[in-house]
């Protein structure tokens, strides 16, 4: 009966009980949004333990937006993992290599960086460095990643990292978008040479196909892989 009276009502009426209707509703949504993203942004890679690709970038930018000129962005790319996975030890042997590739680059970030999977064999690191460490930090990130790695009764896989940085200081800006794509670039600037390659301005410029396409050019190359 309600029902009906209130559909037989003139239109203004009809209209504010719509709108009364869509209030809470449009509270609810905006709600069950927000939710969504923060289980998002809490949600961490099963395997590894770390953030996912929404929970890092959401910790990184709090990262480059606080520690500004002093906020370091790394990406790692671990070389020939395909290899591992197709090895004798097969798939269970590239979880370890990816699980103990994890747990360096959260020990090496420390408690107040941001460490994420990106996703298949790909890492994000956002942590705050000083320009007079910068070098040294980077240079032992290479050589921990080239530690080999124990997958199965004492057996052991070798591994190589492909490392790139970008750092807001050299780059003159915070946006963690250009950030990681200059790390990106440099990244693949120095693939397969087991050193940490450090971004230049020209590395945030670099012409890409999917994002995967970096010149050689005005690279700085940190550390040497052990």
């Amino acid at each position: 009966m309600a029902s009906t009276v209130r559909v037989q009502a003139p239109i203004g009426q009809r209209a504010l009980f719509i709108t009364t209707l869509a209030v809470p509703l449009t509270g609810w949504t905006v709600h069950a949004v927000s939710l969504h993203r923060k289980l998002a942004a809490a949600r961490k890679d099963p395997l590894t333990g770390l953030l996912g690709r929404d929970g890092y970038t959401a910790k990184a930018r709090q990262i480059t937006d606080r520690y500004g000129d002093a906020a370091v962005v790394v990406l790692v790319d671990l070389d020939h993992f395909k290899q591992i996975n197709d090895g004798p030890g097969g798939h269970a042997a590239g979880d370890r290599v990816l699980a103990a590739t994890a747990a360096r680059l959260t020990a090496w970030a420390g408690s107040r960086g941001a460490v994420g999977r990106l996703g298949g064999d790909e890492f994000a690191v956002a942590v705050r460095i000083g320009r007079a460490r910068r070098a040294l930090r980077l240079a032992q990130l290479a050589q921990l990643l080239a530690q080999p790695v124990e997958v199965e009764d004492g057996v052991l896989v070798d591994v190589a990292a492909s490392v790139g940085a970008a750092c807001s200081d050299v780059l003159g800006t915070t946006d963690l978008s250009v950030l990681q794509r200059a790390a990106d670039a440099a990244m693949y600037a120095g693939k397969h040479t087991g050193r940490a390659v450090l971004a230049d301005r020209s590395h945030a410029v670099v012409p890409s196909i999917n994002g995967r396409r970096a010149g050689r050019s005005g690279t700085s190359t940190l550390g040497r892989a052990a």
